[in-house]
C-alpha cells in the first residue's frame, strides 16, 4: 500500500462507526496528494500509487480488489461487493483516478497538497473526481465497521485515462474484461447530483439537483484541404488555406436546429415548473432565457455543435502551403449522428476531406426509472427542499464506454454546495476545491442510495 504524505488538518471529527461521512474528508485529501496527471497522448504520471491506495482501502473494507493494467503504471481497480439479494442485477459505480494538468504557479495552494482550509479540500481532482472516490470508500468503510451490506451486488471500477481517450482505462476494460460488468443493469459516476441554487419567478430560491441521464456523443473531426503550393506574392486560385478557411466559415456560421431529446425536454419542463416560468417548447431559446442561471445546464444540449479548435497550415509567411488542416470538436445529440455528418459534408464542400479522429456515441438512459427515483429519494432524504431534475451533459465521461454494454449510465456524484460556489468552474480550473460539508452530505446521500 502506498501512503500519501500525512498532513495535519484538524478537520477530522469523532463520529459514530456507522457514519458514512466519518472518513470522507481525509480520504479526499489523501487521494489528491497522489499526482495522477494525465497530459494526453500517453503522457501520464500514472495512476498506480493512487490505485494501490484505493485497493488497500477496499481490502480493509473486506473486498477483494483486482488491479488491471493495459500499460505500465496505468492502473485500474475493480472489485465486487455481494448484496443481500443476489437475484437483483448489480449496480456499477465507476470513477476515474486520473486528473488534468495543473500549473502550480497559478494556484493559491499547491495543486497536489490536498490542503484543508476555509471549509474546503483543495487540489487537482477535488471535484473531478477524487471527491466521489472518497465518498464511496467512506461508505464502504462504514458498512464494514457495522456489518452492513447493500441489497444488490455493487461492481466498483476505479479507472485510468478518462481525461484522455480511455484507451488504457474504461474503453480497454470494456473491450478486454467485459465479463466483469456483463450483468450490471445501471451505473453511476461523475457530473450530477450537486445542488444548484436558482432564483424563482417570485423572488425565492430553488435548489436544483441535476442528475445526468444523457450525454452528447463525441465526433472529433479533421478537415484537410489540398491546393497548389507556391509563392505568397503570386496569384493562386487553388490556395489550400483559403479553401479551408471558407469551409470553416460556413461550418461555424451554420445554426444547428433545436433537437429535444427526452432528457432535455424533461429538464426544460420540470425546471420551468420549479421556477414558476413558462416552458414553451416551440420557442426553446425563449424558454432558456426565462430559466436564468439554470439555462447553463441545458443551453449546450438543445443542439449539435461544431467548434474548430486546432489549425495547422504553412511553414513560412511567403510560401503558400499545399495543404491546410483543422480539427473540429463536434458534439452530437442521441439519434442524430448520421444526419450531422451528412450536413457537415454539405457545408465543407467537395474540396475538403473529412476524417473521424474520435467517434463515441451519445448516451441516453431512461429518465423515469427506478434508478432515477432512488437517486431523487436519497437526495430529498438529506435535503427535503431538493428539486431533482434530469439533464444532458454537453461533454462526455466514461459512461460512453460502459453504455456500449447495455448499461444505463447516470451522472450522480452528490454534493451540497454553498452560496457563491461555482461548481462548473472547478473541474479543470485553477484553485479546484470541494466543500467539506458538501463531501459529508454526498457520503450520506450515497450511503442511502447504494444501500437501498
Amino acid at each position: 500500500m502506498v501512503e500519501p504524505t500525512p498532513v495535519t488538518t484538524g478537520a477530522t471529527q469523532v463520529r459514530e462507526p456507522g457514519d458514512p461521512a466519518a472518513d470522507v474528508v481525509d480520504l479526499c485529501s489523501a487521494l489528491i496528494r497522489f499526482d495522477t496527471t494525465n497530459r494526453g497522448n500517453g503522457d501520464s504520471a500514472g495512476e498506480r500509487e493512487a490505485a494501490e491506495f484505493v485497493a488497500a482501502a477496499l481490502s480493509a473494507a473486506g473486498l477483494s480488489p483486482t488491479l488491471l493494467e493495459a500499460a505500465p503504471r496505468r492502473s485500474n481497480v475493480v472489485a465486487r461487493l455481494a448484496g443481500t439479494e443476489p437475484d437483483l442485477p448489480p449496480l456499477l459505480v465507476q470513477a476515474h483516478l486520473d486528473v488534468v494538468p495543473a500549473r502550480a504557479e497559478d494556484w493559491t495552494v499547491s495543486p497536489f497538497s490536498g490542503e484543508i482550509a476555509d471549509g474546503y479540500v483543495w487540489g487537482r481532482g477535488a471535484v473531478d473526481m477524487k471527491d466521489m472516490i472518497a465518498m464511496v470508500l467512506s461508505v464502504l468503510a462504514a458498512w464494514s465497521r457495522t456489518g452492513r451490506r447493500p441489497r444488490r451486488d455493487l461492481v466498483l471500477a476505479f479507472v485510468a485515462d478518462e481525461e484522455d481517450r480511455g484507451d488504457v482505462g474504461a474503453h480497454w476494460l470494456v473491450k478486454h474484461h467485459a465479463e466483469l460488468f456483463a450483468d450490471c443493469a445501471a451505473a453511476i459516476s461523475e457530473s450530477g447530483g450537486y445542488s444548484y441554487a436558482v432564483p424563482t419567478a417570485s423572488g425565492g430560491l430553488v435548489r436544483l439537483y441535476p442528475v445526468a441521464t444523457a450525454e452528447r456523443g463525441t465526433a472529433h473531426l479533421r478537415l484537410t484541404a489540398q491546393g497548389r503550393a507556391g509563392h505568397g506574392s503570386r496569384r493562386n486560385d487553388d490556395n489550400a488555406v483559403v479553401t479551408l478557411i471558407e469551409a470553416l466559415a460556413r461550418l461555424t456560421a451554420h445554426q444547428w436546429p433545436v433537437q429535444l431529446t427526452p432528457t432535455v425536454r424533461a429538464f426544460l419542463e420540470r425546471t420551468s415548473a420549479a421556477l414558476g416560468v413558462t416552458a414553451d417548447l416551440s420557442d426553446v431559446d425563449g424558454t432558456l432565457r426565462r430559466l436564468g442561471p439554470a439555462a447553463a445546464l441545458a443551453e449546450s444540449t438543445v443542439r449539435n455543435s461544431t467548434t474548430p479548435t486546432v489549425l495547422d497550415a504553412g511553414y513560412k509567411v511567403n510560401v503558400i502551403p499545399g495543404a491546410a488542416a483543422a480539427e473540429v470538436d463536434t458534439r452530437v445529440l442521441p439519434g442524430s449522428e448520421q444526419d450531422l455528418l451528412a450536413e457537415v459534408d454539405r457545408l465543407i464542400g467537395p474540396g475538403v476531406r473529412r476524417e473521424l479522429l474520435t467517434w463515441q456515441p451519445a448516451v441516453q438512459a431512461p429518465v423515469d426509472s427506478v434508478w432515477f427515483t432512488a437517486m431523487a429519494d436519497a437526495l430529498r432524504a438529506e435535503d427535503p427542499e431538493a428539486v431533482v431534475v434530469p439533464y444532458c451533459m454537453g461533454g462526455g465521461t466514461d459512461a460512453k464506454a460502459f453504455a456500449t454494454l447495455g448499461i444505463d449510465c447516470y451522472g450522480f456524484s452528490p454534493l451540497l454546495l454553498p452560496p457563491g460556489y461555482d461548481y462548473r468552474a472547478m473541474a479543470h480550473g485553477v484553485d479546484e476545491r470541494v466543500p467539506v460539508e458538501g463531501l459529508r452530505f454526498g457520503a450520506r446521500v450515497l450511503d442511502r442510495f447504494l444501500s437501498s
